[in-house]
Parts: structure tokens; C-alpha cells; sequence
């Protein structure tokens, strides 16, 4: 189990309560694909996946990106149980659409460059070193059931 100061808790909840889900995770998840073409094969039914342009502009992209934000929600909610949380999700990742584990890592590290770029000065290595603590925490979740 991941042990969680206080500080750490607010400024988990802090960076998520002043996201926008519809920008940050949409770009987030774009980056991915674009800086990490291989992880475009689990997007086929997606459509026009080609180029960057055409990545960054996909609604099916935006609206995926938006719901993984939501999803680590839950993690934000429940921080003394995301491996328990994240249970079904694991299962779902590995037995039914095959994600390779790493991808969670080059999604979570994507995620933290755009929270970073919106955050500017603010994203302190204070705030770096939690939200990556939380980010490995849910990522390793993630990858539980591959183990």
C-alpha cells in the first residue's frame, strides 16, 4: 500500500480540481500517439489516425482522452485503494484489449508533460514529485493483473 502525506493528498486533489478534462486530456492522449506511434494500433476502430494533424482534430481521440481523465478520477478519490479501484480496469486492459502495460507508463508520462506546460512556474518539483508518485501509483494498478 502507497502511504500518502497530507500534502501530497492536497496537491493530488489541487492539480485535478483545476484541470480542464477537455483540454488536458484529449492533448495528452494525443501526444502519446503521436510521440509513440506504436500505441495507435489499440485506436483502429477510431478512424483517421495518419498523421499528427489528423490525431490532434479526432473527435473519438478527445472524447477517449477526456474519459481517462475521468477514470483517474476515481484514483484521486479513492488514493488509499487504487490498485483495488483499478481492478476491473486491469483485468479489462489485459485479458480483453491486450494493452501492452508500458503504454500506461507513455501515457502517464505524456500527461504529466501537459499538466506541466499548463501549470507553467506553478508546477514546482514539489507538485512533480507527487503527481508522479500518484501517476506510478496508478499505473502499476493498471498493470496488476499482467503480473
Amino acid at each position: 500500500m502507497v502511504e500518502w502525506s497530507d500534502s501530497e493528498r492536497s496537491i493530488i486533489a489541487g492539480i485535478f480540481s483545476g484541470l480542464d478534462y477537455n483540454d488536458i486530456g484529449p492533448k495528452a492522449l494525443s501526444r502519446c500517439l503521436i510521440v509513440y506511434p506504436w500505441t495507435q494500433r489499440y485506436f483502429g476502430a477510431f478512424g483517421n489516425l495518419f498523421n499528427a494533424e489528423a490525431i490532434k482534430t479526432n473527435p473519438n481521440i478527445a472524447a477517449h482522452g477526456v474519459k481517462v481523465l475521468h477514470g483517474l478520477d476515481r484514483a484521486v478519490k479513492n488514493m488509499d485503494s487504487i490498485k483495488e479501484t483499478y481492478a476491473e480496469l486491469s483485468v479489462l486492459h489485459s485479458e480483453k484489449l491486450h494493452v501492452d502495460p508500458d503504454n500506461f507508463k507513455l501515457l502517464a508520462d505524456c500527461l504529466s508533460i501537459v499538466v506541466a506546460g499548463k501549470m507553467g512556474n506553478a508546477f514546482t518539483p514539489e507538485i512533480q514529485a507527487a503527481f508522479q508518485k500518484f501517476l506510478a501509483t496508478v499505473v502499476s494498478a493498471l498493470g496488476r493483473q499482467y503480473h
